[in-house]
């Protein structure tokens, strides 16, 4: 099949080696000549590591190259059966962007958004024909990352969403359907990741490293919050969350922090600017967390009871299926288990009065514990 990228970020190129990788005839478009060449740059290390490491060989290398053409003229894409927008997280931009691609594919083309937060119904809006159009939500690396989300607007057809799913799963993906709301699943479930982690920090409880190292050695975490949030950029992070709370009609349990808002302010972007929650410069050394396992275990729980209730929240208001919410945790951003599942090994009973212990200490709406937790308490219920 015929499939166009637009957008050759690092996103766009991960897509079109995806598609490619599945023997898909891939066309790479930006406005911008020297993107599509450090895309094509790119590619051609990225499959050379792939050699190295025994993954492919020369052959297949080839093959994958073949596949994908790279072009500044949007017009080439107008013999894709599907079309796929990874540029900037800006409403207006996307919109104008599909009005001008409409122009140019056959009726039969799904024209589908890679937005991880934005509204696929409000996207959807600028075509005419807006039951062509879907989220499809990858995660980075798209190559390497094996979940998609799926997220079918209200005006998207029946018949479009079984194309899409059929398309993705045949490149080797694992789909999890969510509903078009604010975050869909993984960017909604994670919030208290970095939330209550900020929150516990600014009430003095613990500094970065020590919560870090608490949700790695208790949780098993591959990279505790801080650390993660300065892999992302707090600028990138903390405007995700202001989305998220703004779409949220300013529900609290998704309120931002005013140590992210400082530090993002300040240039301590993390990573890329050298210096965020930890110093990234030559030489810099990482400060020693206190090894405490009893605070290690409270700063955890408290982390996790958050998570539990949010994806606990998630399958009471319907966004997507349990099984769904916990292979977008585990498989979208790699957490140790599905947090449905670590609902029932820790117990609802444990979940519901974990959280009735936080709401009662702060009396913060936060903390309001997800009616399904309470039902599946009364049943004496389990997720799975």
């Amino acid at each position: 099949m015929n499939v166009g990228i637009i957008g050759s970020g690092t996103m766009g190129s991960g897509i079109a080696q995806v598609a490619a990788t599945a023997g898909c005839a891939v066309k790479l478009y930006d406005t911008n000549n020297e993107a599509l060449e450090k895309a094509k740059n790119s590619l051609e290390k990225i499959l050379s590591r792939l050699i190295e490491k025994g993954r492919i060989d020369d052959t297949e290398k080839t093959r994958i190259q073949a596949n994908i053409d790279y072009t500044n003229n949007l017009g080439d894409l107008a013999d894709s059966d599907l079309t796929i927008e990874a540029i900037v997280e800006n409403l207006e931009i996307k919109r104008t962007v599909f009005e001008h691609l409409e122009t140019y594919v056959s009726e039969d083309c799904i024209i589908a958004s890679n937005t991880s937060s934005l509204s696929i119904a409000s996207i959807a809006s600028a075509l005419d024909k807006p039951e062509r159009c879907i989220g499809i939500h990858f995660f980075n690396p798209a190559p390497l990352m094996k979940l998609v989300e799926v997220i079918p607007a209200v005006q998207t057809s029946n018949e479009i969403l079984t194309k899409t799913t059929d398309i993705i799963t045949n490149w080797g993906k694992t789909i999890a359907v969510a509903k078009d709301t604010p975050g869909f699943i993984v960017n909604r479930v994670a919030r208290p990741f970095y939330g209550e982690a900020l929150r516990i920090y600014e009430e003095g409880i613990a500094d970065f490293i020590t919560i870090d190292y608490s949700l790695k050695s208790v949780g098993g975490f591959r990279m505790g919050p801080f650390e993660l949030m300065d892999f992302i950029g707090n600028d990138i992070n903390y405007t995700v969350t202001e989305s998220v709370f703004e779409a949220f009609y300013y529900d609290p349990r998704y309120k931002p922090s005013f140590t992210q808002k400082r530090f993002s302010e300040a240039g301590y972007l993390g990573r890329k600017s050298g210096k965020g929650y930890f110093d990234y410069s030559d030489g810099a050394s990482k400060p020693e967390p206190i090894k405490n396992v009893e605070l290690a275990t409270i700063i955890f729980n408290r982390i996790l009871v958050m998570l539990i209730n949010e994806a606990a929240d998630a399958l009471f208001l319907n966004i997507a299926s349990a099984e769904d919410i916990d292979n977008a945790m585990t498989k979208g951003v790699n957490y140790p288990k599905g947090l449905l599942a670590w609902a029932d090994e820790k117990g609802i009973e444990w979940c519901v009065e974990m959280l009735d212990n936080l709401y009662n200490e702060y009396h913060e709406d936060r903390y309001r514990c997800s009616p399904i937790l309470r039902k599946m308490l009364r049943e004496n219920k389990t997720f799975f």
